[in-house]
């Protein structure tokens, strides 16, 4: 039980360093990502007022009904995609992208590309 312990706090450790430098705000609200063992979640967050502007998830039924394994790449890069279409559609262009404890590669990077492609710059 202590070995888990130890990594939590690991984990929080990290996310604490890169969440010291990335903050949201209205005109360039925080990219976060999260991915659970069987989801992956993406939300634009305005730090200041403390509110979500956007949001997408692999949960929302009618884009991923078919998808067997929704917290993998191809799942990750749909969340993206969404999520800056979203962001698009509330005239959103710019955010900063908190990527939490995750390193940058596999998921967290498939869904930062789509995010570009559809229309936002990091």
């Amino acid at each position: 039980m202590n070995a888990m312990r130890e990594k939590w706090r690991a984990r929080e450790r990290k996310h604490r360093l890169v969440r010291r430098k990335v903050s949201g705000t209205a005109e360039r609200p925080r990219l976060s990502v999260y991915f659970s063992l069987h989801h992956c979640y993406a939300q634009m967050i305005d730090d200041q007022r403390g509110a979500t502007l956007c949001a997408a998830s692999t949960r929302e039924g009618e884009h991923f009904a078919g998808a067997k394994n929704r917290s993998n790449v191809a799942g990750a890069a749909a969340v993206g995609k969404l999520l800056g279409e979203r962001a698009k559609a509330k005239q959103i262009t710019a955010a900063t992208f908190d990527r939490r404890h995750y390193k940058y590669h596999g998921k967290v990077k498939a869904l930062a590309d789509a995010a570009r492609q559809a229309g936002l710059k990091f």
